[in-house]
């Protein structure tokens, strides 16, 4: 495709290809994930393709291997309409004996578990596609990478990113569709997702219909949750404040693993160290949409809204932040996680590699709190038992804008703006 902008994804899918059989790629509406794996695939299934839906899924049901019939890798899009597309995958996995035979994309977990009756272990790999980083959009010029950092390198960059700008960056999201869009038709994309969200697609999620009303009350409740480890009692009486009946505990909960199941929402789990105090880990999960225009468009708020409520902001830079900084981790063979104690030590995020290796990272949207994030970071530090575990790789402040740099103390500033994996 000619406007095809690079993805982190097409290196790791390949990847994945290069050694199973099929890869699962999984990851929200409109978030890239058939436009990327059609670069690769030889041929294609769409199962929502209006003209040919119904016969598909018959043909799901009376011939599933017939549809796997096709040059490789085929892709098979929204697998998830014919489950017992899996477990076909698997038995021509294991017949061809060859690896990279099948892509299959989904936009939703599939809620009937028995239609899956194996896991796919050693012949399906799986991956997340998430909206686009900074990098992918050519909003951020690259000058600074993750893995650089990781290996202790000396940086250098500028962003030069207003407040203004990163207000639109949060409120446009990383949809392929809204970038390099006008402002007006850009904007618009996170609402029109959030409207399908709301009318159709969290009751496909489960098979559970839910009333419009309730979910749109949901989504904005959650929304000013975002970036904090807020609880579902508050987001209860939140919901409460704003609307004229009760909601139970057990409702909300249902309709949150609703929107995770569709990739929606995307929370950041506790990294739990080995310290050597006694201190307690708090273990809640940190709030977070898998984009940060979904915050904002839930809200319906817009840029303008964002520069008048610097809080607000706040919270929905670092959540933009956690996005690219998940993108960049996986692509280095790591996680993403949230560290909070019992007294109140917080760090916004652990970027942890499967080799062991991790670094910290505290967001702040204006460089006048970088002083402040590094004895924060600090004060961390003092608390790790290093006999007992690594020291960290890397301690790092990620910041709106400015110049990139390693301090004197050996803390990195990085502006999102310049940062790449």
């Amino acid at each position: 495709m000619a406007n095809y902008l690079p993805r982190i994804a097409d290196t790791i899918l390949q990847d994945r290809l290069e050694s199973k059989g099929a890869v699962l790629v999984q990851g929200a509406k409109w978030c890239g994930k058939t436009t990327t794996a059609s670069q690769i695939a030889k041929s294609v299934v769409y199962m929502q393709d209006p003209l040919l839906r119904d016969q598909y899924l018959q043909l799901a049901k009376l011939d599933t291997m017939q549809l796997l019939e096709g040059a490789v890798p085929r892709l098979i899009d929204e697998w998830q309409l014919a489950p017992n597309l899996w477990d076909a995958v698997r038995v021509a996995v294991d017949q061809r004996n060859e690896f990279g035979q099948f892509i299959l994309t989904g936009s939703a977990v599939p809620h009937d578990d028995m239609s899956t009756s194996h896991s796919g272990t050693g012949r399906i790999a799986r991956m997340v596609m998430r909206p686009m980083s900074l990098f992918e959009s050519q909003d951020s010029n690259g000058q600074v990478s993750l893995k650089s950092i990781f290996d202790n390198e000396k940086i250098s960059g500028f962003s030069s990113h207003k407040l203004e700008n990163l207000a639109f960056l949060i409120s446009r999201g990383g949809w392929p569709s809204a970038v390099g869009r006008t402002e007006k038709v850009a904007l618009r994309q996170a609402f029109d997702y959030v409207d399908a969200v709301i009318e159709s697609d969290i009751s496909r999620a489960d098979g559970t219909v839910r009333r419009p009303s309730r979910v749109r009350s949901l989504l904005r409740s959650y929304s000013r949750m975002v970036g904090s480890s807020g609880r579902m009692t508050q987001i209860r009486e939140d919901m409460s404040a704003r609307e004229p009946e009760n909601f139970e505990i057990q409702t909300i909960s249902s309709y949150i693993n609703a929107l995770s199941l569709i990739f929606v929402i995307e929370e950041l789990e506790a990294w739990n160290p080995n310290l050597r105090s006694n201190t307690a880990i708090r273990t809640s999960n940190t709030r977070h949409f898998v984009d940060p225009s979904i915050a904002v468009a839930s809200l319906r708020i817009g840029p303008k809204d964002l520069i008048n409520d610097l809080r607000t902001m706040g919270f929905l830079f670092e959540s933009m932040c956690i996005r690219d900084l998940r993108i960049f981790t996986e692509a280095l063979e790591g996680d993403v996680y949230h560290y909070h104690d019992a007294n109140d030590r917080e760090c916004d995020a652990v970027l942890h590699l499967h080799d062991g290796r991790y670094g910290l990272v505290e967001i702040k949207l204006g460089v006048a709190q970088v002083e402040k994030a590094a004895e924060n970071l600090k004060k961390i530090v003092d608390v790790l038992d290093i006999n007992r575990m690594s020291a960290p790789s890397f301690l790092m402040v990620l910041t709106g804008s400015g110049v990139a740099y390693q301090r004197e103390d050996g803390i990195y500033v990085v502006p999102i703006g310049c940062l790449k994996n």
